[in-house]
């Protein structure tokens, strides 16, 4: 599915790129893995081959879907009213995805709800990673603009 050079993005840990595909013999068992270099955090992890589609790593998004995802950044709108362990919860859940569009959502609640008030070390710290996980994978986009990637700051 994916070759090596490849760019993904990798559910709760961001983007990454696929720097080789080894066999490994665990329990008797040979399977192939993907080796992948996390871009953030410098680590390194391996999946195997057959279980990337339940691990929802995907390529990066393509610059076609950026319009889109930009769009719905700035004119989204925001479900204030949500208790925050509801909130937390739900953004969770949506980064967990993996999905370009999701992280972008959490990340722009956030940061409108952080101009209104303080927000709690617990959704600090969520912001603080999904802002970092959209940016990662916004440098890997081929054909981006420096305007497209302000969007998201």
């Amino acid at each position: 599915m994916f070759q090596i050079g490849d760019n993904i993005i990798y559910p709760m840990h961001g983007a990454g790129i696929i720097k080789a595909i080894e066999e490994k013999e665990i329990s008797g068992e040979k399977q192939q893995y993907y080796v992948i270099k996390m871009l953030i955090g410098n680590m390194q992890v391996m999946i195997p081959t057959s279980k990337v589609l339940n691990s929802r790593i995907r390529p990066v998004t393509d610059v076609l879907a950026l319009k889109n995802i930009i769009h719905i950044f700035q004119h989204g709108e925001t479900d204030r009213l949500l208790p925050w362990k509801q909130r937390y919860k739900m953004n969770t859940d949506k980064i967990k995805t993996g999905k370009i569009v999701e992280c972008a959502e959490v990340v722009r609640d956030l940061m409108r709800m952080k101009k209104e008030k303080v927000l709690n070390t617990s959704e600090k710290k969520m912001l603080d990673n999904a802002h970092e996980f959209l940016i990662t994978e916004l440098g890997l986009i081929k054909g981006i603009t420096e305007n497209q990637k302000k969007s998201f700051c």
